[in-house]
């Protein structure tokens, strides 16, 4: 029988042994909020050097247009891609993320489904921000990476509409595209609008159609607004070649962008902890399908196009592979990134010679053939061949149709919001007589009437 001592030896036990979980169990929260802590802060890193990489596309652009002009231009629009990264920084701060993201929430959209309006207590929403209480940073570094994207589409503006758009309606559209245009486009998608969950939603993991379909109709809209450059065609509308003026410049505009296109695709997973495998398969099909572009486009140009051994449409032919699989990057196996590279290629060599020789609008860079139409196909194609990898989604080939007539429905509610809010912008501006430079301007090169005197001095 249990003396009284044994109870309170017993009793001394328990709570020694509880004293000992309490202690165990206040270590393990410290470890996991550690734990926590220490996985939020790599996401922000990784976030913030993708940001850095993407950010790095705008050298890219810089060097592929300046290098594909005439040279007595070359200046005007290095200043633009400069413009496109300090005013999208300041629109984007202002009200541009706040479009888009409804002040970062990711609960659900607090707006309509079609247009954001912010509700000014989060990072970037309409001028003022609650810039305490960001774990991790990861508010600052999700309003960085979104920043740089946005860029990217104005970017693309810039160079189907070189050498004769005036600086007062470059800084319009510029603008427009950054504050109203596409942040509206993004809240529909990766701002948990109509677009995020109807029919199953949109599959455009880092924005084929989102960022490059938009930017590359705009494109479209402005270079045929805006009219061909003086001597582009001949009195019977055939097409007189205008050659860049520096090939070094393309060839490297095109390696640094395929080289931020590594941030671009992987970092869209928005994350590192736990998301490893995706981001390597998005390196993987990324490599593959830019590389199968280019060849593509290389070879069936020398044989039955220019039957040269072109550079510049090498340059393009990557960049077309780039575009074709950034809405599939995480979502497509290896073997069906190489097919849409590849079709991303023809679709580039068709759109192309099709905006020229039939529809006659002068695209210096082919941006609309590029980004416009390969975006388009890039959402398409991952609507076939995403293969439900790791429990993604699946597209139509695996089973699941739902995302084929998701994306084509996003697409052509793209295509006639901004064609639409473009074609209006663009239009005005001619009719204000701010869209284009005089013909004196244009034929002595804006570099020596607008800016000081010509790039190359000596």
């Amino acid at each position: 029988m249990a003396t009284a001592a044994d109870v309170a030896s017993l009793n001394a036990s328990i709570i020694a042994l509880q004293s000992t979980v309490s202690s165990l169990s206040s270590t393990v929260s410290s470890v996991s909020s550690a734990s926590y802590l220490a996985a939020g802060d790599a996401d922000t890193l990784y976030l913030v050097i993708c940001g850095i990489l993407v950010f790095f596309m705008q050298a890219g652009f810089a060097l592929l247009e300046a290098g594909t002009v005439r040279a007595k231009n070359a200046k005007n629009i290095l200043m633009k891609n400069l413009l496109d990264a300090c005013i999208g920084a300041l629109i984007w701060w202002a009200w541009g993320y706040g479009v888009a993201y409804d002040g970062g929430g990711s609960a659900g959209p607090k707006g309509n489904g079609f247009i954001g309006h912010g509700d000014g207590n989060t990072l970037g929403s309409f001028f003022t921000g609650d810039y305490n209480n960001l774990d991790n940073g990861g508010a600052y570094a999700g309003w960085w990476f979104q920043y740089v994207f946005c860029a990217a589409a104005a970017t693309i503006v810039s160079g189907a509409m070189a050498e004769r758009t005036s600086l007062v309606g470059y800084l319009v559209y510029t603008v427009m595209i950054s504050g109203f245009i596409y942040p509206v486009v993004v809240y529909w998608t990766w701002g948990y609008g109509w677009a995020s969950s109807w029919n199953g939603g949109l599959v455009d993991f880092a924005g084929s159609g989102i960022v490059h379909m938009t930017g590359g109709i705009a494109a479209l809209c402005g270079a045929a607004i805006v009219g061909p450059r003086k001597g582009r065609f001949d009195e019977s509308g055939k097409p007189i070649s205008m050659p860049a003026h520096n090939t070094t410049f393309q060839v490297l505009g095109t390696f640094i962008l395929w080289l931020g296109w590594y941030g671009f695709n992987p970092g869209s997973t928005l994350a590192i902890a736990g998301q490893g495998q995706t981001m390597a398969r998005a390196v993987c099909t990324t490599t593959l399908s830019a590389a199968t572009g280019g060849i593509t486009v290389v070879l069936l140009d020398k044989v039955a196009v220019s039957h040269t051994w072109d550079v510049g449409a090498l340059c393009n032919g990557i960049l077309a592979g780039l575009v074709s699989i950034t809405a599939g990057a995480a979502d497509v196996y290896p073997w069906a990134a190489v097919i849409i590279g590849f079709l991303g290629g023809l679709v580039y060599l068709a759109s192309s010679k099709t905006v020229l020789f039939i529809c006659k609008v002068d695209d210096p860079l082919d941006a609309f053939s590029v980004h416009g139409a390969c975006g388009f196909w890039g959402v398409m194609a991952t609507a076939l061949f995403a293969g439900g990898i790791d429990g993604r989604r699946q597209g139509a080939f695996y089973g699941d149709g739902a995302p084929l007539v998701a994306g084509l429905v996003f697409c052509l509610a793209d295509i006639a919001w901004t064609g639409g809010i473009s074609a209006i912008m663009f239009g005005g501006l001619k009719a204000a007589n701010l869209l284009r430079v005089s013909a004196e301007v244009e034929e002595a090169g804006m570099d020596v009437s607008k800016h000081g005197g010509a790039a190359y001095e000596g």
